[in-house]
């Protein structure tokens, strides 16, 4: 079974690492794509992106790294013949915004999404918290 792993991954953060290793394990095949959030304006250039993904994800024969940037995610689920859609969660707030989405994507194309609660020592880690901390220059 293929799976898909969407995100803005803006940057990469070890939880994001720790959620493709783990559904590697569960699936077939799993494509990690970077994908275009209109809500979010881009810190790394796709191509960096897509380099640290592939970074992320090396020694995991079953893991591919894609870039969407227009359409809907079932839409390029679709496409890809890709019937779960694996979305890591840090905590409530983040189920709470996840759940109306995969009642949605199920909803418009059957697609499935299942969730994966992050590692709990790096539940703390966001990309908006890494970049914050990238930028006081304190990377040790």
């Amino acid at each position: 079974m293929r799976a898909l792993f969407p995100g803005s991954f803006d940057p990469v953060t070890e939880g994001h690492q720790d959620v493709i290793r783990r559904a590697a394990l569960l699936f077939d095949e799993v494509v990690v794509c970077a994908m275009v959030n209109a809500s979010k304006a881009g810190r790394l250039l796709v191509a960096e992106r897509l380099e640290r993904l592939r970074a992320a994800a090396a020694g995991l024969g079953n893991v591919t790294v894609d870039f969407h940037s227009g359409g809907l995610l079932v839409d390029y689920c679709r496409d890809a013949g890709i019937d779960v859609v694996v979305r890591g969660v840090r905590d409530g707030r983040d189920l709470e915004h996840e759940v109306p989405m995969a009642h949605m994507n199920r909803e418009l194309a059957g697609v499935e999404t299942l969730f994966i609660a992050s590692d709990p020592e790096r539940a703390h880690i966001s990309s908006s918290l890494v970049t914050a901390v990238v930028r006081t220059g304190r990377v040790g």
